[in-house]
């Protein structure tokens, strides 16, 4: 089926986009610039669309993006440090941002007569991202039915909803995935910082696989304390 899939450029993004090329026809990659704190993760979006040999477009909602004010991503706020599982993590939810994105990525896909939107939420994103749970696509699969009656059908592909990040780095593995091209720290320093959440969950998904982590990070060992692994 041809599958346009939105990819920020992270690890769990650019493993579906490998997926989708391995398993289904990659109608290309769209990602978005909503003002977020850096560019670093678009960048290794467009080289994995050039890996793959398809389109990559840029969708640029940054005024949309300032209008959601209040998210460590958008904002002038520390991102904290620590597990995802932390209430402290909150701080780093940009509100309604996967609806808008899926959205205008469904537009898209029927513009371009695609069969399916694909999005790369996991089981790790339930705690504290409302719109990465089973209930929300479901519901947002229910809307786009009705939204594009008479247009063609387009389905929302999301493959990794009910699994962890431990298991998208198996499935990356077996995709042949560079997971040393793909950008996840939400810091966006010249390394992975190894302490925000997304970082901390990142080198801990590797640990569970028993794959080695190829990242270079800031602070390599912060990951044992904020999961509670240290010694292990």
């Amino acid at each position: 089926m041809k599958t346009l899939v939105i990819c920020s450029g992270g690890l769990d993004s650019v493993t579906l986009a490998h997926k989708v090329a391995a398993e289904r026809e990659l109608a290309g990659l769209v990602s978005f610039d909503y003002g977020q704190r850096h560019a670093k993760e678009l960048d290794s979006a467009a080289a994995c669309a050039a890996r793959l040999g398809v389109p990559h477009h840029v969708i640029d909602i940054r005024g949309v993006g300032a209008a959601l004010s209040g998210s460590a991503l958008t904002d002038d706020l520390d991102v904290p440090d620590g597990h995802y599982a932390e209430d402290t993590m909150k701080v780093t939810v940009v509100p309604n941002r996967n609806a808008i994105m899926l959205a205008i990525a469904f537009g898209m896909a029927a513009a371009q007569k695609a069969g399916a939107v694909a999005a790369a939420v996991h089981g790790g994103d339930h705690f504290i991202y409302p719109d990465c749970r089973p209930g929300f696509i479901d519901a947002f699969q229910t809307m786009e039915n009705k939204a594009l009656e008479g247009m063609g059908e387009v389905e929302l592909y999301t493959p990794f909803v009910t699994i962890s990040k431990a298991e998208i780095v198996t499935e990356g593995a077996r995709h042949a995935t560079p997971f040393a091209e793909t950008w996840s720290c939400y810091k966006g320093g010249d390394l992975h910082c190894g302490r925000c959440g997304t970082c901390v969950e990142r080198r801990e998904a590797f640990h569970l696989a028993g794959i080695e982590d190829p990242t270079d990070y800031a602070d390599p060992d912060y990951w044992r304390q904020a999961t509670g692994t240290e010694g292990a």
